[in-house]
């Protein structure tokens, strides 16, 4: 259910447009944790020739084949978890996430993978839900959590994406922080927001 309801929820235009945003700037061979059904494939630039798919679900990659089959870049699934990439260090020009650092069981692993396979001169771009400033939403998110995680394979609401990055030995070179999509009070939990690029600074 869970790649099902990612893909329904996740495709909504003005998502699209964050994505088209997240994907501006990559280039060359890119690595993608949490390729899901594929829905950056539209919105990568021409500069991109490849992308290895990180993605643990086989459903979710069986829906992404119509999708790589239209997509000019070749997609390649090189595995099933973020936190062990099979690639040599240096080998990507650029890596990409979305939607996906909120549930990765052993998150900082993951980032700490990529940061090892990226180039040194590569960059980091991350489209993420997460932690929120705002007092009151933060104290939902912290209740709702637990359940969240349940329903949802493992999504957590509480996680401070860009602290996350920076922890990895990354340095957050472009951010973003806000609520991604005008929605009402009670939906502000799920909907606090992180668009952003970085680069190994170590």
């Amino acid at each position: 259910m869970v790649p099902r309801l990612t893909d329904a929820s996740l495709s909504a235009p003005e998502i699209g447009a964050l994505r088209a945003r997240a994907c501006s700037g990559l280039s060359g061979r890119v690595l993608e944790v949490g390729f899901g059904s594929g829905l950056n494939l539209p919105h990568l630039p021409d500069a991109v020739v490849a992308v290895d798919a990180v993605e643990p679900s086989d459903l979710g990659w069986a829906r992404s084949a119509e999708r790589r089959e239209s997509s000019r870049v070749p997609v390649s699934r090189i595995g099933l978890t973020g936190e062990t990439v099979d690639a040599p260090s240096a080998t990507y020009d650029s890596a990409l996430v979305t939607f996906s650092l909120c549930t990765i069981p052993e998150v900082e692993k993951a980032l700490a993978e990529v940061h090892r396979v990226l180039r040194p001169e590569g960059h980091l771009h991350f489209l993420e839900h997460g932690h929120s400033p705002d007092a009151g939403v933060a104290r939902w998110q912290r209740r709702l959590d637990s359940v969240q995680g349940l329903a949802c394979g493992g999504c957590h609401l509480t996680r401070d994406i860009p602290g996350l990055v920076r922890d990895a030995g990354f340095r957050v070179v472009e951010l973003e922080e806000r609520y991604l999509l005008p929605v009402p009070g009670v939906g502000r939990p799920w909907a606090y927001g992180f668009l952003g690029v970085a680069e190994p600074s170590t």
